[in-house]
């Protein structure tokens, strides 16, 4: 494994990993994803022929209840087609883990199906109440309330799961 910061990453690694991101998901990577996915801490896996996986960690702030959390967002988690089912995104999860328990005060990601089992069997816990994003005309409901996974840090360990979490604003989808 190794950890780049987005800085460190030059053009062509960036044009690597956007081309590896699109095709570990089957062209459906946008590239407001893409976007997301920079700006912060890259969790990269390689083998000989190149990039088998990738995760990043990008600091948002998420508003629970009345709390500003300081959080560790995880974006672009992927792992080749060709490697699947050998452990890399599982290693992957715990360079990312490491990181937010030493820097955030929260962990959240939005999880697909597919890796929802996952983030579960990790510790991640579903967000059980209502979501909403931060716009210049207030709180506004979204609709990923399924999808929304936290992993608590020793910063705030009693979270309340259950109060209306707030992301702040970006381009593309809000979680």
């Amino acid at each position: 494994m190794r950890l780049r910061h987005t800085h460190q990453l030059s053009a062509a690694e960036r044009d690597t990993l956007r081309a590896f991101l699109s095709d570990a998901f089957d062209g459906d990577f946008a590239d407001f994803d893409f976007d997301h996915s920079l700006g912060g801490l890259h969790v990269l896996a390689d083998d000989h022929a190149g990039l088998v996986g990738h995760a990043s960690v990008v600091q948002r702030q998420l508003i629970a209840g009345a709390t500003v959390l300081r959080t560790g967002y995880v974006e672009a988690v992927a792992v080749a087609s060709r490697r699947r089912r050998e452990g890399i995104g599982d290693a992957l999860m715990v360079c990312v883990e490491d990181v937010i328990a030493d820097a955030y005060d929260l962990g959240a990601l939005s999880a697909s199906d597919d890796g929802r089992p996952l983030y579960l069997r990790r510790g991640w816990e579903p967000w059980n109440g209502p979501l909403g994003v931060l716009t210049l005309d207030g709180v506004r409901p979204t609709a990923d309330e399924d999808s929304i996974l936290v992993l608590r840090t020793p910063t705030h360990p009693g979270l309340d799961t259950t109060r209306r979490l707030i992301c702040d604003p970006r381009a593309g989808s809000a979680w």
